[in-house]
């Protein structure tokens, strides 16, 4: 592999890049992650110039960018035309329903407005076997359950309940939902510098109980979707294992494969 010689692999290394062997590109998208994971650069914020970041790693711009082309296609970057490259953030309305794939029937879910959020209820508890799983976690350990109703066009449509590990999340309570009018990701961002850059599903189908049916308004038997999202930040750190059950009844679920 030819190696840019103005930057060293020892450079790299002591910054806790990967092998010395991964392209020079690599390396430098690993060293911008670890500045995004450590929040030197915000949510929202712009990072700095392409010459900057050349200049600060002793690398050609040309290898800056095509580091920061991955991240920009990775939905961790964002490039504005004439305005620089800025931190990808859960608060922006184009990317605030990325991880739900739930659609209306007719149009898309910005058409319907912003969902109308019902928070039941947050309480910290110990983890079950299965959740401290996902989390990574030990089982015993300290989790929040978040359970919550998401309406669209005022007709309940998703019943969700989530678990985040306690540590990342001292002080997040009910209250704080309820009062908070954007997206509970752009929550995280902002208030506890957690955020969620990819996540992984699994999808089935099951019959609700009386007390999920009733929340979601329809009727004792009626086929739901359940779908488990587990969401990771930085370096494929489990922070949030989700389980919802979503009606069907004017949405369908929407995945485009590539």
């Amino acid at each position: 592999m030819a190696v840019d010689p103005s930057i060293s692999t020892d450079t790299l290394d002591a910054a806790g890049s990967g092998p010395a062997f991964s392209p020079l590109y690599q390396q430098i998208k690993s060293l911008l992650l670890q500045s995004l994971q450590s929040g030197e650069w915000k949510s929202g914020a712009a990072i700095p110039s392409e010459l900057d970041l050349a200049a600060r790693y002793r690398v050609s711009q040309g290898t800056v960018r095509k580091a920061i082309d991955e991240l920009a296609v990775e939905n961790l970057l964002v490039r504005r035309q004439g305005k620089g490259t800025f931190v990808a953030t859960h608060a922006e309305d184009h990317v605030q329903y990325r991880f739900l794939k739930l659609a209306p029937d007719a149009g898309d879910l910005s058409s319907e407005g912003p969902a109308q959020r019902t928070i039941i209820d947050c309480k910290r508890l110990r983890a079950s076997a299965e959740v401290a799983r996902g989390l990574a976690l030990r089982a015993g350990d300290p989790v929040l359950q978040v359970s919550r109703v998401l309406a669209f066009g005022a007709v309940p449509t998703i019943l969700e309940h989530l678990w985040l590990p306690a540590g990342p999340f001292k002080g997040l309570t009910a209250e704080r939902l309820r009062s908070y009018d954007g997206p509970m990701y752009a929550l995280f961002e902002s208030e506890f510098g957690v955020r969620m850059v990819r996540a992984e599903e699994k999808i089935r189908a099951v019959v609700p109980d009386a007390e999920q049916a009733a929340l979601l308004h329809v009727a004792p038997g009626t086929p739901l979707l359940s779908v488990e999202r587990l969401a990771f930040t930085y370096k494929d750190t489990p922070m949030e294992l989700r389980q919802g059950l979503y009606s069907t009844q004017n949405h369908h679920y929407r995945n485009a494969l590539s």
